[in-house]
């Protein structure tokens, strides 16, 4: 129910209100509902699919349970998805590569989520991409985009984005890829630190088991970014 006030809200043009709306989903779907209820205009501008994509998701431990067995809230998540949400997106990729092992989809999605500017769905595609063994251009490109994360200082928590929605949405149901030689990122013969990576990984999990110190700053320290490279796709695939 919608109450049209007797006031200059009326004569707000409605790419203004599109504009307001769009900036009240970005914090929260409570906050949208609770803007479309309190007129007829922002109601209306609501209905757009620039604010269905720019909806802000929250994350899976922090969603109400009976959300997925209302039909309004399906629904609305239906309109969400189909209007191009990037971090519903980002959950649908990672359901397609490591559920139903649809990678050529899974792989789209997460592109398509990444070109609107999502973090952990460029990481997860960047280690994807890495993963190739067939196409080297891919892998270059999986690369970049690692680089571009690593510049931004993002690797850390889109790593824990990607383990959060497989861990808490799926538990127990993922299988990620088998991580092989092949796969090896660094290629220098001169790297001083090339296939060294699995063991620090694995000093990094048993540190973290023993709630150690040494748990901490994965592999900043590395100067080669392609080792680096390296060692979040040991973390990676280890993610579940």
């Amino acid at each position: 129910m919608t109450i049209d006030c007797c006031s200059n809200i009326a004569f707000i043009p409605d790419d203004i209100w599109e504009a307001i709306t769009i900036k009240v989903a970005t914090d929260s779907i409570r906050s949208l509902c609770s803007l479309r209820m309190s007129c007829k205009a922002a109601h209306d501008a609501g209905e757009a699919d620039i604010v269905h994509r720019s909806v802000s998701i929250p994350p899976p431990h922090a969603t109400p349970w009976w959300w997925c067995l209302n039909p309004e809230a399906k629904r609305f998540f239906d309109r969400c998805m189909a209007a191009g949400n990037p971090e519903l997106l980002f959950r649908e990729a990672l359901r397609e590569l490591f559920i139903r092992r649809n990678e050529n989809v899974g792989i789209r999605m997460l592109n398509s989520a990444s070109s609107r500017g999502h973090a952990a769905a460029k990481y997860a595609m960047s280690m994807m991409l890495m993963l190739r063994t067939d196409y080297n251009v891919e892998k270059q490109k999986g690369l970049e985009l690692y680089r571009e994360l690593d510049a931004a200082g993002l690797l850390a928590d889109s790593n824990a984005r990607c383990f959060s929605i497989l861990t808490v949405s799926w538990p127990g149901e993922v299988q990620m890829p088998r991580l092989e030689e092949q796969h090896t990122v660094c290629a220098s013969p001169t790297c001083s630190t090339r296939g060294h990576m699995p063991l620090l990984y694995d000093y990094r999990r048993r540190a973290a088991e023993r709630n150690s110190v040494h748990a901490f700053g994965r592999a900043s320290h590395i100067p080669c970014i392609q080792c680096r490279a390296d060692y979040d796709l040991q973390a990676f695939v280890n993610l579940p």
